[in-house]
């Protein structure tokens, strides 16, 4: 799950040039994406504008902190716009508001801060909601993920069993701060071998460096091993089955007026359709909800 924390992303563990890059810059199984749901369009809800605080009706656009560096849900494409199916949500999101929506690109763990003090409304970026974060701000779920490994074509893996393997994860993500050291420790308790981790500042880098043979496997949020997998022309596969699911969220600021209006966009988008569009247009409609909930992991 995409739970990071506020810390600087690592360097990469190793020095070594990578080849066999891994294309993440168009969806598994469409193509065009530029950042936008061009071939996805919501219809505003009149409804839903209502509840919209007076300041963004006035202003017209919401800002969204983001930080676009995890496919398929949010990433750069090509010309170095937005992209992934978290983008295509927020914009759909935003038709259904009437309103802009402005991607503020920055760093994972300036996105709550700047939720916090006002300068972003909102917050999409596979934040994984946990009871710690719900103290610094309210999320509406919108989509539930876990943890998938992957190993190369033909390599049986199994996550619950691989003292002394090298596995790869992206910097500062959950799988790198407590899923993966969780799984090392239980070995070296055993008196086994530790699991070697390799991180990297970014989720293509771990990738390639499954497919170069770098590492054994790899550790990451379900959608994005899965994407990843489907970028790699059959190198790779999955590791097990995924594990220890959880919900992802937007944060908003505690108890703010446009909460509601966040909720009830999402909703609209659940129950027309176009949400499961959205998520089966990236083929990641396995972790699709059908109500817009806040805060579950305090109701959990």
């Amino acid at each position: 799950m995409r739970s990071r924390y506020a810390i600087p992303a690592l360097v990469a563990a190793t020095a070594l040039m990578l080849s066999g890059c891994v294309d993440n810059s168009t969806p598994a199984s469409t193509s065009g994406s530029s950042g936008s749901t061009a071939d996805i369009t919501a219809q505003k809800n009149d409804a839903v504008v209502a509840l919209l605080p007076e300041k963004i009706k006035t202003a017209g656009v919401i800002n969204v902190g983001m930080a676009n560096n995890y496919p398929p849900n949010e990433f750069k494409d090509d010309n170095g716009k937005p992209t992934g199916w978290s983008v295509d949500l927020g914009n759909a999101l935003g038709q259904v508001m009437g309103v802009k929506v402005n991607f503020d690109i920055g760093t994972f763990d300036n996105i709550l801060p700047a939720v916090k003090a006002g300068k972003d409304d909102m917050g999409m970026s596979s934040f994984t909601d946990t009871v710690v974060r719900e103290k610094q701000a309210d999320f509406v779920n919108y989509y539930s993920a876990g943890i998938q490994w992957a190993s190369p074509k033909g390599k049986t893996v199994d996550p619950n069993n691989a003292c002394g393997l090298k596995v790869a994860v992206q910097a500062t993500t959950y799988e790198d701060t407590d899923e993966v050291p969780a799984k090392s420790k239980a070995c070296t308790d055993a008196g086994k071998a530790a699991i070697q981790v390799f991180k990297f500042d970014a989720q293509d880098q771990a990738t390639n460096a499954l497919v170069v043979g770098q590492v054994d496997a790899m550790s990451a949020d379900s959608p994005v091993t899965l994407y990843a997998i489907s970028k790699t022309n059959g190198k790779l596969q999955t590791a097990g089955d995924a594990f220890e699911l959880a919900p992802y969220g937007m944060p908003v600021a505690k108890n703010s007026a446009f909460t509601p209006a966040l909720q009830k966009a999402l909703q609209t988008l659940i129950d027309d359709g176009t949400y499961t569009k959205i998520l089966t247009k990236w083929g990641v409609e396995a972790g699709a909800v059908k109500t817009a909930a806040i805060n579950v992991a305090a109701k959990g």
